[in-house]
């Protein structure tokens, strides 16, 4: 009998001491507060666990919006003056759009677009300057 009163005892100690000292952590920072300011800092954190989702959000729904651009230009005959052509990609972010190319030379102006799925051609072969352009557009958010 007398054990467990002493085992009891003992227990309760303990469970004073880690209260007190629980407490002392926890007083510094509730000096000067009330029940309305325990409130406000309620809202305040449900506030922000509601702009975290609306930002979740966004990020989902914006993940097919162009997100990455890449520009080349280059000169593909020989015979013409400057950097007059290029490939510009606009890819998503799945790395999925397309390539637009323009070849300049002195008597017309062609210009292309093939798709882009996931970083590669998608159907039509690319051409190095089509391929550097999307390897740019990649590049811009790492």
């Amino acid at each position: 009998m007398n054990f467990i009163i002493v085992g009891l005892s003992l227990w309760l100690l303990v469970l004073t001491f880690l209260w007190w000292r629980a407490r002392g952590f926890r007083q510094p920072l509730a000096e000067g507060t009330d029940k309305a300011n325990w409130q406000a800092l309620a809202a305040e954190t449900k506030k922000i666990s509601d702009l975290e989702k609306v930002v979740a959000d966004m990020r989902g729904n914006n993940l097919y919006n162009i997100q990455k651009v890449g520009l080349v230009r280059f000169n593909p005959f020989a015979e013409t003056g400057g950097d007059q052509s290029f490939c510009l990609s606009l890819l998503d972010g799945e790395d999925s759009g397309l390539v637009i190319s323009s070849l300049h030379s002195r008597e017309t102006t062609r210009i292309y677009a093939k798709p882009v799925s996931k970083g590669r051609a998608a159907g039509y072969d690319l051409s190095a300057e089509e391929k550097q352009a999307v390897l740019k557009a990649k590049r811009v958010n790492k």
